[in-house]
């Protein structure tokens, strides 16, 4: 089954960028504010099919979108769809679980699809069976648990990703006090934005034996009202500033630890 939902006219075309497409999915922008005038890759530069438009699957397109790079959407739900005709470019009511459905669209020719549906636990296993046996050549697919993802890597995704479980761990360690914001490359590397420690305030960083203490290398530092540079082993925080840190999570671990107690004996 496939329906398509197309826009308007072009009239709005020309009136500007307002806002980016991802505040407005967010709801930050009104639905009806201008179009967005972004350029759209190339029919094998980069084209995205996202399945599911729930706020994770809208979020995933128009952060697409924002980059300029071409993508679909598709849902089975018509007023899902609807309910983004004004935000996203191209749009389709679509069972992603029949695999006619998915050759008629030319899933193979998108070099990406991602499968967006957290919720119906069949519906994502059937729509990544679907997209592999279609001929989809790179497939990435939302799971809410580790049986979950066993299952979609089994029947073809090649990219599983656990958007709860990740971001419970990033909230849980930045409300820990002592990490503004983490992200993890891998199991085995972390980039994590923190305040200076005070014993790193006011010297250079090459005399800080940062790396010597806990294994970890001073990535940027952004001054007080000032932008992120490069940290150099001449850079000098001052108080109040920020660093992003990097290296593996254990060694992370044990500089905010440290952060930690040194603000609790202060």
């Amino acid at each position: 089954m496939i329906g398509s939902r197309g826009k308007g006219g072009d009239s709005d075309r020309n009136k500007g960028v307002r806002s980016s497409t991802i505040e407005r999915v967010l709801g930050y922008a009104k639905v009806r504010d201008a179009r967005l005038g972004i350029p759209m890759a190339s029919n094998r530069d980069g084209k995205v099919l996202v399945v599911g438009l729930g706020r994770f699957g809208a979020a995933v397109s128009a952060t697409i979108v924002d980059l300029g790079i071409e993508v679909m959407a598709i849902d089975i739900d018509a007023e899902l769809v609807d309910r983004w005709v004004d935000v996203l470019p191209h749009l389709r009511v679509a069972d992603a679980t029949d695999p006619t459905t998915l050759q008629q669209l030319g899933v193979q020719d998108f070099d990406t699809a991602v499968v967006a549906i957290g919720t119906g636990i069949e519906a994502s296993v059937l729509s990544v069976a679907a997209l592999s046996d279609a001929g989809a050549p790179n497939i990435f697919a939302k799971a809410t648990t580790s049986e979950h993802g066993r299952i979609l890597r089994r029947v073809g995704a090649d990219h599983v990703v656990y958007p709860e479980i990740q971001m419970g761990e990033r909230v849980g360690r930045i409300v820990s006090g002592t990490v503004l914001d983490f992200f993890e490359l891998d199991d085995e590397f972390v980039l994590a934005e923190i305040e200076t420690p005070a014993f790193l305030v006011g010297k250079p960083l090459g005399q800080s034996k940062l790396r010597a203490r806990f294994a970890v290398s001073a990535v940027c530092v952004k001054p007080v009202s000032g932008r992120y540079t490069y940290a150099t082993a001449e850079s000098v925080p001052a108080d109040g500033s920020l660093m992003v840190v990097a290296g593996r999570p254990e060694s992370v671990q044990k500089l905010t630890t440290a952060v930690r107690r040194e603000r609790f004996h202060q």
